[in-house]
């Protein structure tokens, strides 16, 4: 069991203390993960403005879900699985879409599918996709833009995923009732 501490504004440190009252505003709490972040602000810091950057980028609510629930589950994230199944719910994301990413079946429509693929790809060869698979890619109507904001979704998740592996971050009650494990997954 990890020892790492969470966090809130009264003991994190002077530099943390706003980005945790940030964090508080935009989720009407501190998510654990934003309280053990807060021990370094800078990781803080760089945490939520690749959020709200990937938030803002040109994916709409289902492609930023499929991006960032690929990684979770590839990542195997017991924490941001569960995490963002609840924001998905409330960026109004159906279901059957987070229900498939949480135990890798197919996606219901191919450009989903495809946004899926590529994103394990990227992960999986740490960026060394072929061309077939990007050809693919621009075929389902995706972007060079596109491309690289799932890139910009990955660096985001890097810092979630490995820090929650490390600290093993409790899951926030509000997510709880969307717990995950990986033995959860349907290896395909």
């Amino acid at each position: 069991m990890s020892t790492l501490k969470i966090h809130n504004i009264e003991s994190a440190p002077e530099e943390s203390k706003a980005l945790l009252e940030k964090s508080k505003k935009a989720y009407g709490m501190i998510p654990n993960l934003h309280g053990v972040l807060a021990e370094a602000p800078g990781i803080l810091d760089a945490y939520q403005r690749l959020h709200e950057l990937f938030e803002n980028s040109s994916f709409n609510n289902e492609e930023l879900t499929v991006v960032w629930q690929t990684i979770n589950v590839e990542h195997e994230c017991h924490y941001c699985v569960p995490a963002h199944t609840g924001i998905a719910n409330m960026m109004k994301v159906d279901s059957a879409i987070t229900e498939a990413l949480r135990h890798r079946k197919e996606m219901p429509t191919n450009k989903l599918q495809t946004l899926h693929e590529t994103t394990l790809s990227i992960v999986k060869n740490r960026g060394n996709i072929n061309q077939d698979e990007l050809k693919e890619f621009f075929d389902a109507g995706f972007t060079q833009r596109q491309l690289l904001e799932i890139i910009l979704g990955l660096s985001q998740k890097v810092i979630s995923n490995y820090t929650n592996h490390i600290a093993e971050t409790p899951v926030d009650d509000a997510f709880k009732k969307f717990e995950w494990d990986k033995e959860d997954v349907t290896t395909s």
